[in-house]
């Protein structure tokens, strides 16, 4: 009976396999950065500004015009005294032409317009990259949630190991007499405890992976490893935020300069050919062609400073961006000094669980000694043991926290 109940619990525990596959904290970074609906953001945008450069740039060529029209006058230009050679002028009219209309010069205003389009498309674009890189916060809480339950869930699989072990040798001792028979069933309760608390975490660690799985757009095995991340110093790169605000700034003095380029003269070249009763005679009352070319140019000399004043609102927008950008310096400042006080913190802590260790190793050993002697109870050698795995489970928790916080810092230094 009881070696049916060691057999079937054994069967119960599922044992990692060669062929789980792994998974790093970088391949999630990547995941969600190529698959999270809004990275597409990037490519439409830019598809989207060079439609509009292009429309933009259209504005050099020719504008050609076909129009056509036919009036009925209520009156029309008379003449004191008959004209030889001359009829009236009739009151009904027809015109049809073609205007074509060429820019000469405008002030640079469509390369300013252009270089305006392109960098508000980079300010999108970094916006979009803002908002992928918090997605990374994200990513962490829901990774070192797994990696958490994977090293208690080791434990747990460790402990269990231990006890069934021991259940033997309760057994053995039983049966000589020299170990009371109850001790045999307190380990099996112990051993279904630990069965509840691998359950509770399967169903915990299903539900991250399904999170994870959510975020990154792509499914993973429930029974998928996370790979303890190692970390390297390596240079400090800028927050995307930062990037972003400089943008911004970037944005603002484009769009002063094609402010400035507005209120600069403007040249256009333009002709006109048609055919129309009458044509540009109006005493030949025929049909007859026609064409006018001519030049024509436009400034406007007065604008009652509105030009001035978009200028300084601009002015004002560009130090507002600038007091953002100090604000997320300081915020970010302080974020690091904590983060780097806590992976202080935690490393003290790791010191400390260690030792720990190390003496409720030699507890559990001397319990394990003193109840085969028959000195202890079966109980009082499961709080040992108990003792020594929940040191061992300080310990692996603090080993996660101190990764989760330094991938957390290296979020914040914009790594």
């Amino acid at each position: 009976m009881k070696n049916n109940f060691i057999l079937l619990y054994l069967i119960f525990i599922p044992m990692i396999s060669n062929a789980q596959q792994n998974l790093t904290l970088k391949e999630c970074y990547n995941l969600v950065t190529k698959n999270y609906p809004l990275a597409k953001q990037n490519q439409l945008l830019q598809s989207k500004s060079d439609n509009e450069i292009e429309s933009l740039n259209k504005g050099k060529l020719p504008k050609i015009d076909l129009n056509a029209q036919a009036t009925y006058q209520s009156d029309v230009i008379g003449f004191p005294a008959a004209i030889p050679g001359t009829s009236p002028i009739n009151k009904d009219q027809y015109r049809a032409t073609i205007d074509l209309n060429q820019l000469i010069y405008n002030g640079g205003m469509i390369a300013a317009n252009a270089k305006l389009k392109q960098a508000q498309t980079k300010t999108q674009q970094q916006q979009v990259e803002v908002s992928l890189y918090q997605l990374k916060s994200r990513i962490n809480q829901h990774y070192f949630a797994i990696l958490l339950l994977q090293e208690k869930k080791s434990l747990l699989v460790s402990k269990n190991k231990l006890l069934l072990s021991k259940v033997k040798e309760v057994q053995s001792g039983v049966k000589f007499g020299a170990i009371l028979p109850a001790s045999e069933l307190i380990l099996e309760a112990e051993i279904l405890k630990i069965k509840q608390q691998i359950t509770e975490i399967q169903f915990e660690n299903t539900k991250m992976i399904q999170n994870l799985s959510e975020l990154t757009f792509t499914e993973f095995e429930s029974d998928i490893v996370v790979v303890q991340p190692q970390f390297v110093n390596q240079s400090i790169n800028v927050r995307p935020e930062i990037a972003f605000y400089d943008l911004q700034n970037q944005q603002i003095e484009l769009t002063k300069n094609t402010l400035a380029k507005s209120i600069l003269p403007k040249i256009n070249a333009f002709g006109q050919g048609g055919y129309g009763n009458p044509g540009l005679n109006m005493l030949d009352n025929s049909f007859q062609p026609f064409f006018v070319v001519g030049v024509k140019a436009n400034w406007n000399i007065l604008d009652w400073g509105k030009n001035k004043t978009d200028q300084k609102v601009l002015d004002i927008s560009k130090a507002i961006i600038g007091t953002e950008k100090e604000t997320f310096e300081l915020n970010n400042k302080m974020q690091l000094q904590e983060m780097e006080s806590d992976i202080n913190k935690t490393e003290q802590l790791l010191q400390t669980d260690a030792e720990v260790i190390v003496i409720r190793e030699k507890i559990a050993a001397s319990a394990n000694a003193q109840m085969k002697n028959g000195v202890i109870t079966t109980s009082e050698y499961l709080v040992e043991v108990t003792n020594l795995f929940e040191a061992k489970n300080s310990l692996k928790t603090h080993e996660v926290q101190l990764a989760a916080a330094k991938a957390n810092l290296e979020i914040i230094k914009g790594k």
